[in-house]
């Protein structure tokens, strides 16, 4: 439990919002913000939705977010390398 900080309301952990004043509570989604392997691999195979996922969730979920365009990231510097090495 916790409470609001605009209000002061007594909130539960499950809450996304105050619901007294409905005002969003900050680290409401901290257990669904995790970094993996699967979202680097994502990003990697699939760099636009890497960069898409990272600019959707770079406030909600900057772990997740983070993990997304790492794997972008990595797969685009690759892909310059081994095109500029057989040009």
């Amino acid at each position: 439990m916790g409470y609001c900080t605009k209000c002061g309301f007594e909130i539960k952990s499950n809450h996304s919002v105050c619901l007294e004043c409905g005002v969003a509570i900050r680290g409401a989604n901290k257990d669904n913000d995790r970094a993996g392997f699967g979202w680097v691999l994502l990003g990697f195979c699939i760099p636009l939705v890497g960069l898409i996922l990272f600019l959707v969730w770079k406030d909600e979920k900057p772990i997740t977010a983070k993990s997304c365009i790492t794997g972008a990231a990595i797969s685009i510097v690759l892909g310059i390398g081994f095109y500029v090495y057989h040009f």
